[in-house]
């Protein structure tokens, strides 16, 4: 999907993981779920691009990991299986309390038309 409307769908995608994770907050899910469920709303989201977007929302803070009991090295679980869970700045950008132009699509339109 290498197209001039990659940057709004991953904003799309992005803006859909932060709702799907309020939704049960405070309790987390599997990644695969996360994008098990989001199929639904993108039929072609590829892993890719979704690990992607986990991995900016985890870079900007709006979403933690959560290592469960049972994972013995956190870091050899596959992405698929890892959990992730909100955190309250991306409660606050779910909410629309506070704004962030790189996952607000009115954002976007406006640096677009200047």
């Amino acid at each position: 999907m290498q197209n001039q409307n990659q940057p709004k769908h991953a904003v799309q995608v992005r803006n859909e993981i932060l709702i799907a994770l309020r939704m049960i907050y405070p309790a987390a899910l599997q990644s695969g779920i996360i994008m098990r469920s989001l199929l639904a709303v993108f039929p072609t989201l590829e892993w890719n691009h979704f690990n992607r977007d986990i991995y900016y929302l985890l870079e900007k803070g709006y979403i933690g990991r959560v290592i469960a009991s049972s994972e013995q090295d956190a870091r050899m679980t596959p992405w698929r299986k890892r959990w992730f869970r909100i955190t309250a700045s991306g409660l606050e950008i779910a909410e629309c309390a506070i704004r962030d132009p790189a996952l607000n699509p009115d954002d976007m339109n406006a640096e677009e038309q200047s």
